[in-house]
C-alpha cells in the first residue's frame, strides 16, 4: 500500500524575498538621493552645524550665568541661518548639476575615444575607418 503526502512548500524562501525587497529599497534610496534638493539639504545642514559650533564657542566664552539667554540666541542663529541660506544653497546646487553632468559626459566620451584609439592601434581596419572619417568629415 502506498500513500502520497501532498504538501505545499513555498517556491521562494521568505528570507530571499525580504533581502530582495531590502536591496530594491536601497537602490531606490540611492536614486532619490541623487537629486539636487538632497544635496542642498546636506550642504545646508553642514553650514548650519558649522555656524552652531562657532556660536557655541562664542557663547561659552561670554556667558556668566545667562545660559538660557545664550541657548535662545544660539537657536535664533540656527533658524535664521536655515531661513537665509536655504534658497541660495538650493540655487547653487541646481546650477552645479548641469556642469557636473556635462563633465561626466565629457569624461565618458574621452574614455570611449581612448578605448577606440587603443583598438585602432591594434587593428588596421579600424585605423583606416578613423582616417577615412577624418578626411571626409
Amino acid at each position: 500500500m502506498t500513500a502520497f503526502a501532498h504538501t505545499s512548500y513555498p517556491s521562494v524562501h521568505p528570507g530571499v524575498q525580504r533581502a530582495t525587497r531590502i536591496l530594491e529599497s536601497i537602490k531606490n534610496l540611492a536614486v532619490r538621493a541623487d537629486s539636487a534638493r538632497s544635496v542642498a539639504a546636506v550642504l545646508l545642514s553642514a553650514i548650519v552645524s558649522t555656524v552652531l559650533v562657532i556660536v557655541n564657542q562664542v557663547i561659552d566664552t561670554y556667558t556668566d550665568g545667562h545660559l538660557m539667554a545664550a541657548w535662545m540666541f544660539m537657536w535664533v542663529v540656527a533658524f535664521s541661518t536655515i531661513a537665509l541660506l536655504a534658497t541660495p544653497i538650493r540655487k547653487t546646487v541646481t546650477g552645479f548639476k548641469p556642469a557636473v553632468n556635462a563633465w561626466i559626459l565629457a569624461r565618458r566620451e574621452r574614455a570611449n575615444d581612448n578605448k577606440m584609439w587603443e583598438v585602432a592601434l591594434q587593428d588596421p581596419r579600424v585605423m583606416a575607418e578613423i582616417q577615412r572619417a577624418m578626411t571626409n568629415g
